[in-house]
């Protein structure tokens, strides 16, 4: 199952990127793990925040990797969205 997060942050530009090492160190984990695919920032002009795409068994298995992530924990995450996601076009589809 392939689960897309969605991550908005909170204004505290600081605390974000005093967090962002362990934030980073904790994802370098789970991809070579084989369980993050893919991880970034929205753009400049987007509202402040990052997607996320997993590979997992389940949801629930997600969200714990979520709760755990250093900016969570940290309160850098104002909100998550956790939604599996079924992609059916486009070159990245046989990586996943």
């Amino acid at each position: 199952m392939i689960v897309a997060v969605t991550y908005r942050y909170t204004e505290d530009v600081a605390l974000r990127d005093e967090v962002r090492p362990a934030h980073r160190d904790f994802l370098r984990g789970l991809a070579d793990a084989g369980s993050l695919l893919l991880s970034g920032p929205f753009g400049p002009a987007a509202p402040a925040g990052a997607l996320l795409l997993f590979r997992a068994d389940d949801q629930a298995q997600v969200q714990a990797w979520v709760d755990a992530d250093p900016f969570g924990t940290r309160g850098v995450v104002a909100s998550a969205t956790v939604t599996e996601w079924d992609p059916v076009l486009g070159t990245l589809l046989p990586a996943l």
